[in-house]
């Protein structure tokens, strides 16, 4: 497979004269390059008029490899033909550099020139591009394509080194300055001038969008800036390596040839490279998909085109907050005041894409601004969210799948836009949601996670660390007045119906996570759960929509009676419907105990929540009729009686249902990852772990 690399364009603030006399101390040999062992040359010509010298050398050099390569290839030094060609009149010095030894099993190709800087003449430009094939190498194919690429990153860094080097050794000699070449024509003097006005008339702006467009339309790739100059990556792009820079300026060419018109900026390139560890192949798969999902959803126009609504402005609470100590935006979002099940159920999971997709958006460009403003490359924001509040209403399952379709949207879209995602306050709930999200993230990404439990955010390494004081919002304890909504619930009379959400082609509702269930007075409805390993999570999700229910869970060491199951899944969950699994002849506190306290859930009430189980065995989820008590005789009339009467025979309560169970093994991993990156959570991850008590958060929400 050919390897093609390439450098940014050099730029030296010396004449192109000056700058060759530099280059032409290098020969025979030079110090500064200890590969460099020696050169001779084989050839020279020069035309008659003295404009154009060629030079062919042979030099010889001692590759950086391992003993045994070099012993297996018979060779302790490698050749190559070096062609120089100097055009004194264009002012431009082209190098070219093939390789002798082992010319049938390895072709390498170097190309390098030196040239006038196009908007000053007194500048001097190069550029230097190569490409490799190493067809076949003794079976050490890899390994010759390795010490190559080292060798190729390492002249373009010693490059500009040397040349600077020479350029100091000639002003100590008092040279600093050369005469330019003088024969020339008239009419090659304006020749010249309009090659230059020409390409000055090319340059184009870079400055608006994540896309930029050409003057015509299309992309004019011998345009001077799309050249990149090295000053220009340090200053807008950070440090790269040589390797680096190749794999951006490969994928902006290729771009720019096969995407006509609009193009992504370097930054925005830059990102799907990071990503993909400057695998080129993978970038440019990545790039070309997400360029695709924004021309056909018109992402580019979102900023301007969309009004987010009033539901939204009310309840969800997230938003832009200054910056953090690196220069980088900050986005707060105040995760455990969102009643994320109430904007689904409100709102359609696509409205909820569109919102994040614009936060995205405004954090690229609020990058940008701030790239200008503090003088340096910032191509991330940093997140943080407070999670006080958290419980199980935020794991509803149809929100769940919501939000693993952002995460996906995010991490195809939005590459290495998050520098760092701070969480505070994490309640013991959390490993939970850990479990279910972090195998959806990017490992980089998860890296950059840092999670603080209760108020651990407050002491050393914590949110001080990396928020000044003076932006830490008041209600983390700062002076900072935050411009965030505080959320709460969603009123009920906003929520949509099953069918207009399927209307809006959201169809998080009508798929068959829930279930439907009847429950009779005398006649309870339960679930029987199997668990294997003690620590598992049993979680779970209802709605009353008719009548009262009492819920309660149930352990029992011994299995009951089973009339007839339906399993689910692989989650060790079996559930009977409307068939009452407590043998009547069991007694409580000797065959089966309660595990929780029971709950009294009202018609139209919902209830999330989740049980960490102390010992393996059988686990019973069950749903009571429950009747209100009944009321004094003289308070009802003779016709309230009769309607009372008629209403308690129905004894009938209707519930929607979803449960799950979470191995222990997953949320052991889930902590094990936090501990890894230094959390302060670990503590309060371990003794969750450990604990030999049961744990349970549920909430009831009217």
């Amino acid at each position: 497979m050919v390897q093609e690399y390439q450098s940014p364009v050099r730029v030296y603030k010396h004449p192109f004269e000056l700058i060759m006399a530099a280059y032409n101390k290098r020969f025979p040999k030079c110090h500064l390059i200890p590969v460099f062992v020696d050169s001779e040359v084989i050839s020279e010509n020069q035309s008659q008029d003295g404009s154009t010298v060629v030079i062919e050398r042979r030099c010889k050099i001692d590759i950086d490899a391992p003993r045994l390569l070099k012993r297996l290839a018979g060779v302790d030094y490698l050749y190559f033909i070096q062609k120089n060609t100097l055009n004194r009149r264009e002012r431009t010095l082209v190098i070219e550099i093939i390789n002798e030894s082992f010319s049938s099993r390895v072709i390498s190709h170097e190309y390098c020139k030196y040239s006038v800087h196009p908007e000053n003449n007194e500048w001097t430009c190069f550029e230097q591009t190569a490409s490799l094939d190493v067809k076949s190498f003794y079976g050490f194919e890899g390994m010759a394509e390795k010490i190559a690429m080292k060798q190729y990153a390492s002249n373009i860094e010693k490059g500009n080194e040397i040349i600077q080097y020479h350029l100091k050794e000639l002003e100590k000699e008092g040279i600093t300055y050369i005469p330019r070449w003088t024969q020339t024509t008239p009419t090659e003097a304006i020749t010249g001038n309009c090659v230059k006005a020409v390409v000055s008339a090319r340059v184009e702006d870079n400055t608006k969008g994540i896309l930029t467009t050409s003057a015509h339309g299309q992309s004019d790739q011998h345009d001077a800036k799309d050249k990149l100059d090295a000053d220009y990556i340090r200053r807008y792009l950070g440090d790269l390596t040589p390797l680096q820079e190749s794999c951006l300026i490969r994928l902006r060419h290729w771009l720019q040839e096969t995407h006509k018109g609009k193009i992504p900026k370097d930054h925005h390139v830059l990102r799907f490279l990071r990503a993909t560890d400057f695998n080129f192949d993978k970038a440019r798969e990545l790039l070309c998909q997400s360029l695709t999902w924004r021309k056909k959803y018109q992402v580019d126009y979102v900023l301007d085109s969309w009004e987010r609504p009033q539901l939204l402005q009310d309840y969800y609470t997230g938003g832009w907050h200054h910056n953090d100590k690196d220069g980088r935006p900050l986005y707060i979002l105040r995760l455990g005041h969102m009643d994320t099940k109430g904007l689904m159920r409100s709102l359609t999971e696509e409205v909820l894409v569109r919102q994040v997709v614009a936060i995205n958006e405004e954090g690229l460009r609020r990058c940008e601004e701030n790239t200008t403003t503090f003088g340096q490359p910032i191509s991330c924001w940093t997140c943080l969210v407070d999670l006080e509040g958290l419980n199980m209403r935020h794991l509803w399952r149809p929100g769940l799948k919501a939000l693993f379709r952002i995460i996906e949207v995010v991490e195809a879209n939005y590459p290495e836009t998050l520098g760092r995602l701070l969480m505070l306050k994490a309640p013991r709930i959390f490993p939970v949601l850990w479990a279910l999200v972090s195998p959806l993230i990017n490992e980089n990404t998860r890296k950059k996670f840092l999670v603080y439990a209760a108020n651990d955010y407050q002491g050393p390494g914590g949110l001080l660390d990396y928020v000044e004081q003076k932006f830490i919002p008041d209600f983390l304890g700062g002076d900072c007045a935050c411009d965030i909504p505080e959320g709460g619930l969603v009123p009920k009379s906003l929520y949509r119906t099953t069918e207009e959400l399927e209307i809006e082609d959201n169809r998080l509702l009508t798929e068959s996570i829930y279930k439907s269930a009847s429950i009779f007075k005398g006649a309870p409805y339960e679930i029987l759960i199997e668990i294997i390993e003690a620590s598992s999570v049993i979680t779970w999700d209802f709605d009353v929509s008719k009548g009262d229910v009492l819920f309660n869970i149930y352990h029992s060491k011994r299995a009951p009676q089973l009339p007839k199951k339906d399993v689910i899944g692989a989650s060790g969950l079996t559930s009977f419907g409307g068939s009452q699994l407590l043998d009547k002849s069991w007694v409580l506190g000797q065959d089966y105990s309660l595990v929780e306290k029971s709950l009294t859930c009202r018609e139209g009430e919902s209830a999330q929540g989740s049980h960490i189980t102390r010992w393996p065995g059988c686990y019973i989820l069950q749903w009571c009729f429950h009747s209100c008590p009944a009321a004094s005789a003289s308070s009802l009339s003779y016709v309230d009686d009769v309607l009372a009467s008629l209403q308690v025979s129905s004894h009938k309560c209707k519930i929607m249902y979803y449960t799950e169970v979470l191995a222990s093994r997953d949320i052991s991993g889930s902590m094990t990852s936090l501990e890894s990156n230094h959390s302060g959570f670990s503590q309060l991850s371990v003794s969750t772990t450990l604990s030999s008590q049961s744990h349970t958060s549920s909430t009831v929400s009217r």
